[in-house]
């Protein structure tokens, strides 16, 4: 049996996808849309709150296209927090004008293809950061799932340490190599969710994204074991331009 690769775990992480239905938003009268947004100002509110105490992380994207409107990526420090969250926007009034398009459940995760022997991970400032990250607010952001192959000859896992080891560090360096613009967290979902790994782009120009994954197609670790879900696209929400979203 091959060696697993050890990882380290830091915060839970969830993609929330909704879609606006319309027909009702439009159907409500101006006090019963005005109660809505104040309700989900108060949640705005009280995510800032969370992050300022360190105990999580919250951005709202709008997504563009038809599988869905916007995006809510909540970072908790468990999942009954994550769950708390969504349970309490699924109470608010403002929820019931939306529906559920997508969800993703998974945890932020580094793997030790890249660690240093003898060192205690936890003991470095610089990985605790990016295992309990505070989510950057770049302008836009680009969400898929993937998994690594097991198919016949091209099945990841029946590669030996060395080998994986080897082909990660070439793969990361295309990832550095976009450092400034494009900020990346993984997210581990093996036995969380259908895919095996989250990816989750930041960036203020959105062609980077395509550049990035288009270099990165190129790479053996991709090129032969990666499989890639679907792709999710949108720029960063406020609460002033969520208004003018809504606004009718």
């Amino acid at each position: 049996m091959n060696e697993a690769t050890s990882t380290l775990e830091g915060w839970y992480a969830l993609h929330d996808f909704r879609s606006m239905n319309w027909t009702a938003w439009k159907a409500a009268d101006d006090e019963e849309r005005a109660v809505a947004l104040d309700e989900l100002q108060e949640f705005w509110n009280e995510w800032k709150n969370v992050e300022e105490t360190s105990q999580g992380s919250t951005v709202v994207y709008t997504v563009v296209g038809q599988k869905a409107d916007f995006m809510m990526m909540h970072l908790r420090e468990t999942l009954e927090d994550l769950k708390a969250v969504e349970n309490a926007f699924n109470k608010t009034t403002f929820s019931k004008y939306t529906t559920k398009a997508y969800s993703y459940v998974s945890v932020v995760e580094l793997s030790n293809y890249l660690g240093k022997e003898g060192e205690d991970p936890m003991q470095n400032p610089e990985i605790v950061a990016r295992l309990k990250p505070v989510l950057p607010q770049r302008q836009y952001v680009c969400f898929y799932p993937m998994n690594k192959k097991r198919e016949l000859n091209d099945n990841w896992y029946m590669l030996s340490m060395d080998e994986r080891r080897t082909m990660m560090r070439s793969h990361s360096m295309i990832g550095r190599s976009y450092a400034g613009k494009v900020k990346q967290i993984i997210t581990g979902s093996v036995g969380f969710d259908d895919w095996e790994w989250g990816v989750t782009l930041f960036a203020d120009d959105a062609i980077q994204f395509k550049k990035l994954v288009y270099e990165m197609r190129f790479d053996e670790v991709s090129a032969r074991y990666g499989e890639f879900g679907s792709f999710y696209v949108g720029s960063l929400l406020s609460e002033s331009s969520l208004e003018e979203m809504l606004k009718l």
